[in-house]
């Protein structure tokens, strides 16, 4: 299933309920740097409650239950509430929330560039903000364990990136 494309097909869904996601993951890294880093999933950030993990999490992100409508409308099941995860039995779709990140790795959601495909408006971060969310998700031992220090090796290809640029 190709990843991207789908988050297209999410995000024209999520565009005419006025919401302009963030690609987050590997996904939008494979985007950013053209290159193959074996994304499982799909981590979409959209507008929430800039507390994140202190939020209930029915209420940690905005329009919560429009948003569930239509994954489901799209043949997704919620599959974890507190990871706002959806599945649709090929693909992990995992909901953040974008107001998270001045706080998490000092990207401030001013600087966020809007992109857009196929009539979807989308935001994708840029190379040194990707160094700034793996730099500051490596600090997270949960994180650390988790991905077998693959965070490890986009931060030292992100870093050559951008001192290359």
């Amino acid at each position: 299933m190709d990843k991207f494309a789908e988050f297209i097909r999410i995000t024209k869904k999520l565009n005419e309920m006025e919401i302009i996601p963030l690609l987050m993951g590997s996904v939008g890294l494979e985007v950013v740097t053209s290159a193959d880093w074996d994304a499982q999933d799909l981590d979409i950030h959209v507008p929430g409650d800039e507390r994140g993990w202190e939020v209930p999490p029915e209420l940690s992100i905005h329009n919560w239950t429009r948003i569930a409508e239509i994954m489901s409308s799209i043949d997704y099941t919620l599959v974890d509430l507190h990871e706002h995860e959806f599945s649709n039995g090929q693909l992990s779709v995992e909901f953040g929330i974008m107001d998270t990140l001045p706080e998490f790795a000092g990207v401030p959601l001013e600087d966020l560039k809007m992109h857009q495909k196929d009539g979807a408006n989308y935001f994708l971060l840029n190379p040194r903000q990707y160094l700034a969310v793996y730099g500051a998700s490596s600090l997270d031992s949960y994180r650390a364990d988790q991905n077998n220090n693959k965070d490890l090796k986009k931060i030292e290809f992100l870093k050559n990136m951008v001192e290359n640029s």
